[in-house]
């Protein structure tokens, strides 16, 4: 029996992301509180891009229908 990995995952084009466009009163990334299980976060905070825990991903997508500048996406792995 052989474990299969995670064909997809959101994930952050960091050269889109800038939380203080997207959110200049707050800072706060609006992905990372859409994200129902918890896995996107803005580690660094506010003001700072967030970081996805690709592993816990769950592939709702919720975090790239928030996001306001199309930042994040779906990304592909294997055949």
């Amino acid at each position: 029996m052989s474990v299969q990995s995670k064909k997809s995952f959101a994930a952050i084009d960091y050269q889109r992301c800038d939380p203080k466009t997207c959110a200049p009163d707050t800072g706060l990334c609006p992905a990372v509180s859409a994200c129902t299980h918890k896995v996107i976060k803005q580690l660094d905070g506010v003001f700072e891009s967030p970081m996805i825990f690709q592993d816990m991903c769950m592939g709702c997508w919720d975090c790239i229908a928030a996001c306001p500048l199309n930042a994040i996406v779906v990304k592909h792995v294997g055949t």
